[in-house]
């Protein structure tokens, strides 16, 4: 039962880093841009929610319906007003630009917030869980994070195939000049790709401080396991991310509970 329990909670777990690498492999699919301030930006958005639970004294979960829009609008400006300057050119120049944001994210937060751990109170459902017999018990947290995961994903996926911004979002991709003859600016499309990968970061970014603390520094460990996801699942694949999330989940989660097995003995 060990190993039904490692295979449910790596699932489980693998649906938070699905959420963190989706938006990156957005991005990166849609304009080849790898933004080192991922991690950091999903980090701003948990501390957004913070304010407004504290501001507005509502659910952490009924708050991503500001910070969801706060965020795009966010995306949106950032990569319209500096990001796509930086497209022109060698690739080192939206490396360098997103590593100077994070260090000015990461700092901001220092001196708005210090370097103490915050946390969100969602409630009941932190704790509730749901048994599943033999010992088992899901939590209805980490479930729910799981079906977000999925709904983001494939609601994601059929916005790039079947609708008309979609299609220009791929074309974009494939063909940045063939594009713009037929009428598609890109910076536009680039701009609302941002918005919506930083929007996609920042509910992983709540969804992990309901789950655990967060402190100001964290980011970058986020982006590593957004890119450890995006990159063995495939650049700029949107089921890539999930799949690969998923199976690493799992030997993390043997790995710790090993450990403390060994510790208790």
């Amino acid at each position: 039962m060990t190993w039904v329990n490692v295979v449910i909670q790596g699932v489980l777990l693998g649906g938070l880093y699905a959420l963190y690498a989706t938006g990156l492999s957005l991005v990166f699919g849609v304009m080849r841009l790898v933004n080192l301030a991922h991690g950091d930006l999903s980090i701003m958005g948990a501390f957004a929610c913070l304010v407004l639970v504290g501001i507005l004294d509502v659910n952490p979960l009924l708050s991503l319906v500001l910070v969801l829009p706060m965020i795009f609008v966010v995306g949106y400006l950032l990569q319209r007003l500096m990001l796509n300057f930086t497209l022109k050119g060698d690739d080192m120049r939206p490396l360098l630009a997103t590593f100077g944001l994070s260090v000015i994210i990461q700092n901001g937060l220092l001196v708005g917030f210090s370097a103490d751990s915050r946390g969100l109170d969602a409630g009941w459902i932190e704790n509730a869980s749901l048994s599943l017999g033999g010992g088992l018990a899901v939590g209805w947290f980490p479930l729910l994070t799981l079906v977000v995961a999925i709904l983001v994903i494939v609601l994601l996926n059929s916005f790039l195939t079947r609708t008309r911004l979609g299609r220009a979002f791929r074309a974009t991709s494939d063909d940045q000049e063939a594009a713009r003859l037929m009428g598609i600016d890109n910076r536009h499309i680039y701009a609302l790709a941002m918005g919506i990968a930083l929007g996609i970061v920042a509910l992983a970014g709540v969804f992990m401080g309901i789950r655990t603390t967060f402190t100001p520094g964290i980011g970058p460990a986020r982006l590593i396991f957004a890119f450890e996801a995006v990159i063995m699942g495939g650049l700029g694949s949107s089921w890539g991310p999930w799949r690969v999330a998923s199976h690493w989940a799992w030997p993390r989660r043997w790995a710790s509970s090993s450990r403390r097995a060994g510790e208790s003995s």
